[in-house]
């Protein structure tokens, strides 16, 4: 099962914004995948949301991102080249890196086929390699505006017509493109791949597939897309094809936690730019995103701060007991724990003594249901009850914390 796509911004390779979704699945991520959209196209094609949902179901998390100048990104199109996408692939594989873990998986539709073939090498961490419908020569995408190619070369530039929105080509653009040797970066690539390829594609023709297949060494895999067009609009066909990927990609991949960056001691909290409230949370080698609800104003993509409090209590709780049961030898099957938090008035607080009673205002009030599985006695039960309430973090929610603020310049 799959979460909530959460949107996110990095820097492009030439300063523009560009606009990313994070697939992730609902429980732990055991790798992360890069995907690259086809020529002209957007992160949100029916292939590319097909492909990060069969990922995801695979417990694989997926970045999906707008080149520079296309869909939500910031730029200028006209500006681009391959190069240029190889550099904001490789920026998108960093910011994977710095921010969760770097992608082991690498999936390019079309052109971003190519470029994926392109770019492997200079992503150490990815092993597997997944194109669909990728032409063997990069400069095969000039056949997309051929009537053109007189006017960009006589002019530098044309105004050409792709999938009925205009787009300006450059000549630089198909210069670049003839400077790359992809059937040279495949042979040199010491990486598991599969090619995906439709035999009818009228887009880019099966050739290229035997191409891309003949030049790359072992282990390599190829299968058949039957009668699917070039750009899997037909959700049938994105998502056989997206079911084949997350299949083989788990063969290729070593399924558990690389080495992320870390961060040392403490907690890093800093603003991810996106929504009022949204931010990226860094603890040791962990990331993950604190957030408000959409009731609130944020975007819902992580736990509010108060939720975190409330994970930090439940989660102790379940292990002071659980440490306790096993040194004693308590038959305890399972516990689990349910917090619910609500800030109240001190004065309607029947459960307030001491210091509590003297705070005057409203109180954190933290309410913890405990549920013991297991062949346990009431007076076992009393006693893991007791020993709840000896969690550190339930001692230091009761204690005087000191906080201590300062400022650090970059």
């Amino acid at each position: 099962m799959s979460g909530k796509p959460i949107k996110l911004t990095f820097d492009g390779a030439h300063g523009a914004k560009l606009a990313a979704r994070l697939d992730l699945p609902t429980g732990p991520v055991k790798a992360y995948a890069l995907f690259a959209h086809c020529f002209t196209c957007s992160k949100d094609l029916t292939a590319s949301r097909k492909i990060a949902e069969a990922l995801t179901m695979a417990g694989i998390g997926v970045l999906r991102f707008d080149f520079t100048g296309l869909g939500g990104s910031g730029g200028d199109f006209a500006s681009t080249s391959f190069t240029s996408n190889l550099d904001d692939l490789e920026r998108a594989a960093d910011f994977l890196r710095a921010e969760f873990e770097a992608p082991k998986l690498l999936v390019g539709h079309s052109l971003g086929g190519a470029a994926v073939l392109a770019v492997a090498e200079r992503i150490p961490e990815a092993t597997a390699i997944a194109t669909i419908g990728a032409p063997a020569d990069v400069d095969h995408v000039t056949h997309n505006f051929a009537d053109h190619l007189e006017t960009i070369k006589k002019n530098g530039e044309a105004e050409v017509s792709l999938g009925g929105r205009p787009f300006v080509i450059k000549r630089k653009f198909v210069d670049d493109l003839a400077s790359h040797d992809l059937a040279r970066s495949v042979a040199q690539m010491k990486k598991a791949l599969l090619v995906l390829h439709a035999p009818m594609d009228q887009t880019v023709g099966i050739e290229n597939a035997g191409r891309i297949f003949d030049a790359a060494k072992h282990p390599k895999s190829f299968v058949s897309l039957d009668h699917a067009g070039h750009l899997l609009r037909d959700p049938d066909d994105a998502t056989y094809a997206a079911s084949v990927i997350a299949a083989w990609a788990q063969r290729y991949m070593p399924m558990g936690p690389a080495t992320p960056v870390e961060i040392g001691e403490g907690v890093m909290v800093r603003e991810t730019g996106l929504g009022k409230f949204q931010s990226m949370v860094a603890v040791g080698r962990h990331r993950m995103l604190a957030d408000e609800p959409e009731s609130a104003g944020g975007l819902d993509s992580g736990p509010s701060p108060y939720g975190f409090l409330s994970t930090a209590l439940g989660s102790c709780t379940v292990m002071t007991v659980r440490m306790y049961a096993d040194h004693k030898n308590i038959p305890l099957d399972a516990v689990r724990v349910e917090i619910l938090h609500d800030k109240i008035h001190a004065d309607d607080c029947s459960e307030c003594i001491g210091d509590h009673l003297q705070k005057g205002g409203k109180i954190d009030r933290f309410e913890r249901k405990l549920t013991f599985i297991g062949n346990l006695d009431a007076d076992t039960r009393a006693r893991l009850l007791e020993i709840a309430n000896k969690c550190p973090v339930h001692r230091t929610l009761e204690a005087t914390s000191l906080i201590v603020t300062r400022e650090e310049r970059d």
